[in-house]
């Protein structure tokens, strides 16, 4: 039987200024482990630690732009463009304009399975 997912759970956000994460799926919401799906808003000038995630993530960008870097360079995202990055790789997620995204992970995301950079 289909499952109405009425509203999403707020989660805690890591980074330099306050975002908003809405999970629609995933563990805290649905108890998925297998996949999540979250909105993000975030502000001009965010700034997530470096991580080295044990997950793939594909990310949808919905409004403003997303600069990802990674081991090689920096890609932007820009509204109606997305990026996959995957498990094992290293990155570092921006909004220097601010954005709004939805991100997708395989397996679903976990604190514990993010790895970020040691302060």
């Amino acid at each position: 039987m289909p499952q109405l997912i009425a509203s999403p759970t707020l989660v805690a956000a890591a980074g330099t200024k306050p975002k908003q994460i809405r999970e629609f799926v995933g563990r805290v919401n649905t108890g998925h482990e297998q996949i999540s799906v979250a909105k993000m808003s975030s502000p001009a000038g965010w700034v997530e630690p470096g991580q080295r995630p044990e997950f793939q993530e594909i990310t949808v960008v919905i409004s403003g732009k997303l600069m990802v870097e990674h081991e090689g360079g920096e890609i932007e995202v820009a509204a109606g463009q997305a990026i996959i990055t995957e498990a094992g790789e290293w990155v570092r997620y921006s909004t220097p304009d601010g954005a709004e995204y939805m991100a997708i992970c395989l397996p679903a995301f976990a604190p514990e399975t993010v790895n970020r950079d040691p302060d």
